[in-house]
């Protein structure tokens, strides 16, 4: 048991032995007791937050913890890359024209980086390989996925939860005037009038200058045909890499994870936030409705920044 100072609140913590103590920063949700009532502490890169239910009450820093996931961090990012890579065999060419596209407004001065539905830090991971002064944060809501990204970027980026189909959620990060946002293949969740409003947030977020980027599944309108032809291929192809084991399905990686006693009680948490099957509300426009948006959401420049097959990105400038 040991005892930690949070906004005055003394937390004696109970530290199971996923666990240990030395120099490096912990994201995780354990259990501690705050005036005789349990509680959930979450611990996310260097800062931590009381919870009630999934809203923090106080945040502040705290060291003194290495990762509980420190020693599988990279088998958990291969696997989940694996698994991605299925569905998206061009995802790397993908980030690298996005990270191209922020070499180009910061120049070489060292990029702020927003990684926006983050999850396990794809594009945080890939922004510091290229640009290792880079100032990159990670907002996601999974708490499964936040804590792979923490076990993976340590201290060298700032880990926030946050529920992008909360207006609030930018009160969370730690500072505005990014030079870039980027996201990919992860905004398709969003209902359409929620995805119009956060483009202006995103917005708001961005220095004058300073790029968005969104790479997802945004089918050309003018081609509905081999549209078609295309997404028929693509899941032959996919079904083929499953049947031989040469990569996990979506269903398959998440059920390894709940079968993972250091995961599991973070999968449970995840349940909650996702009740229903993740994917059944997935909506994906063609690359002219995000152009759209983005133009009424007051971006000054907007267009295509990368095309494969049925997949775009769409850049914007504010």
């Amino acid at each position: 048991m040991s005892c930690r100072s949070v906004n005055g609140h003394k937390f004696y913590v109970k530290v199971s032995p996923l666990f240990r103590a030395d120099d490096v920063k912990v994201l995780t949700t354990i259990s501690v007791n705050v005036h005789n009532r349990a509680t959930l502490l979450q611990i996310v890169g260097n800062k931590v937050a009381l919870h009630s239910g999934l809203r923090p009450r106080c945040v502040s820093s705290v060291k003194g913890m290495t990762h509980y996931l420190a020693d599988v961090a990279d088998a958990w990012q291969e696997s989940w890359d694996r698994q991605q890579e299925a569905y998206l065999p061009d995802r790397e060419h993908r980030i690298a024209t996005m990270l191209d596209a922020v070499l180009a407004v910061a120049g070489e001065d060292p990029p702020r980086v927003l990684d926006l539905a983050g999850g396990t830090g794809t594009i945080a991971l890939r922004t510091l390989d290229r640009f290792p002064r880079a100032r990159v944060t990670v907002v996601d809501q999974d708490p499964v996925l936040l804590a792979l990204a923490g076990a993976a970027l340590e201290d060298r980026a700032e880990i926030v939860p946050a529920d992008l189909r909360d207006p609030s959620w930018t009160a969370a990060l730690p500072g505005h005037r990014y030079d870039a946002v980027l996201t990919a293949t992860a905004l398709h969740w969003l209902a359409p009038e929620r995805l119009t409003t956060l483009y202006a947030e995103i917005r708001d977020v961005l220095r004058p200058g300073g790029l968005f980027a969104n790479a997802d599944h945004m089918p050309d309108e003018g081609l509905p045909g081999l549209t078609k032809r295309l997404i028929a291929t693509a899941d032959t192809r996919r079904e083929a890499r499953y049947a031989t084991g040469a990569a996990l399905s979506w269903r398959d990686w998440w059920s390894r994870v709940a079968a993972d006693p250091r995961l599991a009680p973070l999968h449970a948490e995840r349940q909650k936030v996702y009740p229903a099957e993740h994917g059944s509300s997935e909506w994906t426009p063609p690359a002219a409705w995000h152009l759209d948006a983005l133009r009424a959401a007051g971006f000054t420049e907007t267009g295509l920044l990368w095309r494969g097959a049925t997949d775009a990105t769409v850049a914007a400038i504010r």
